[in-house]
């Protein structure tokens, strides 16, 4: 293949490359545009149960809407490294929201 406009060859690639590079940069912020993980934290109370403050952030907080309670309990005991689900009075406990 011989190069006839040397010019015009140049300004060919270079829009080639420029093409690529922005779809490169809307396909990657469209795929790293995840919501940041929020975290708020409370304090047990007399009387919580980690089912309670699973079933009160399942209707009241955006991460965990529509979420099976089993996954939401699973979830606290993991961010907050639980052995299990007892908690005790005046324990701080994470909870994400978005």
């Amino acid at each position: 293949m011989k190069i006839i406009n040397t010019k015009k060859f140049i300004r060919s690639i270079l829009i080639i490359l420029g093409m690529v590079f922005i779809i490169m940069i809307l396909v990657s912020k469209s795929t790293l545009s995840h919501n940041e993980i929020e975290y708020k934290i409370i304090y047990v109370s007399e009387g919580d149960t980690l089912w309670n403050i699973a079933k009160s952030n399942q209707a009241n907080n955006d991460y965990y809407k529509n979420r099976d309670i089993r996954y939401i309990i699973n979830d606290l005991i993991k961010i907050n490294n639980l052995d299990n689900s007892n908690i005790k009075v005046n324990q701080k406990l994470i909870i994400p929201a978005v």
